[in-house]
This record gives structure tokens, C-alpha cells and sequence, in this order.
């Protein structure tokens, strides 16, 4: 379960969100302004996201590699005919129903 609370209330219920996370393996979204700044996660879930991180940043790596050789305006070029193609596709769906 994700919990949201303002910064105020975070920090006068510090311990009892603590245990919310550790012992329910719940998460806490920390709000100041109404705006989201944080987030109070399981350790165990933190190390999952940063395991994850890592391994996404090491195949935009590889991506940006395979792909060093391609103009710049041609990738783009690629990338929006894709983009127009998936939402062709997707109107066409929407319509058969």
C-alpha cells in the first residue's frame, strides 16, 4: 500500500511510518506544498531500484552505442514514423470495437 502525508505530519509520525515500512512493506509519499518530494521505501524494494536502475542505464548504453552511427535527423526521422505507425494502429483497434 503507498501512504501519501505532508512533511509536517511525516515528521511527527516518523516512527510510526517506519514501522508501516518495514513491518508491511508498505511505502510513504512525502508531500510539502501538495507536491510529491520523496518517498520512504523497504530497504529491500530501494535495492530492487537501484539493481533496476543500473541495468536500464547499461542498455541505454548499449542503445546509444548501436546507434552512435546514425545521423541524428534520420533517428528522429525513425523514431516519429514509429510513433505514427503504433497510433494508426491504435486509432484502427479503437474503431473495430
Amino acid at each position: 500500500m503507498i501512504t501519501e502525508t505532508s512533511a509536517v505530519s511525516f515528521r511527527q509520525n516518523l516512527g510510526e511510518m517506519l514501522n508501516q515500512v518495514q513491518y508491511r512493506h508498505d511505502s510513504v509519499v512525502i508531500n510539502k506544498d501538495g507536491k510529491p518530494v520523496a518517498a520512504l521505501v523497504d530497504a529491500r524494494l530501494f535495492e530492487r531500484i537501484r539493481r533496476m536502475q543500473a541495468r536500464f542505464d547499461a542498455l541505454c548504453q548499449r542503445i546509444e552505442s548501436g546507434f552512435a552511427s546514425v545521423p541524428e535527423a534520420d533517428g528522429l526521422a525513425e523514431i516519429n514514423a514509429a510513433i505514427d505507425f503504433e497510433r494508426a494502429l491504435a486509432r484502427s483497434s479503437a474503431k473495430k470495437r
